[in-house]
């Protein structure tokens, strides 16, 4: 690719990702008017949409604990990985 085609492929993508969030901010204030409607409740038919907002609850290793208490466990544990990351100032 030539300089000017890799210009003009980073303004385009900054371009969608400006427009990625803005798209991310519309969807973020429809599903908090959608929780807001729903309130306590769990379930909501909306047309031939099914909407569900239920509790969820998980279990996860807190790992500054496991640090702190038991560094050597925690040591042996911890897989460290390599990555490239892209970014555009």
């Amino acid at each position: 690719m030539s300089n000017t085609e890799i210009t003009a492929a980073v303004t385009q993508l900054q371009e969608l990702r400006r427009m990625q969030e803005e798209l991310t901010a519309e969807i973020e204030t429809l599903t908090d008017a959608i929780k807001a409607h729903m309130g306590e409740n769990e379930l909501l038919l909306a047309g031939p949409y099914k909407v569900t907002w239920k509790q969820v609850t998980s279990s996860r290793i807190d790992t500054t604990a496991l640090k702190k208490a038991l560094p050597d466990i925690a040591a042996k544990y911890t897989k460290t990985t390599t990555t490239r990351r892209f970014e555009i100032r």
